[in-house]
């Protein structure tokens, strides 16, 4: 147990418990947010892409499009770790 979590004489302290699922749930919410706005970022490569004219614009294109992509799928996968799902968006972003 770490010490932060212990109060006094050694028992866990009931309001670091309680700012510990403020600390998850603002986490989550960041999260939420940073989702979405990978997602933008994604789509908004695609489209770059799709207006590419020459090689190096295109080469530029691509490299941002797959970096964006990446990013998207960490942040879905630290969501999965997280056990957070789209039907926890609505309830999340309300708070």
């Amino acid at each position: 147990m770490r010490p932060a979590l212990l109060g006094m004489h050694g028992r866990k302290n009931p309001q670091t418990k309680k700012s510990a699922k403020e600390e998850l749930l603002r986490d989550k919410q960041m999260l939420l947010h940073e989702i979405r706005s990978a997602h933008a970022n994604w789509v908004a490569a695609q489209a770059h892409f799709e207006f590419a004219l020459d090689k190096d614009q295109i080469d530029y294109a691509i490299y941002a499009m797959e970096a964006a992509e990446k990013r998207f799928e960490m942040l879905i996968k630290q969501a999965k770790r997280l056990n957070l799902s789209m039907i926890d968006t609505d309830r999340l972003l309300e708070v």
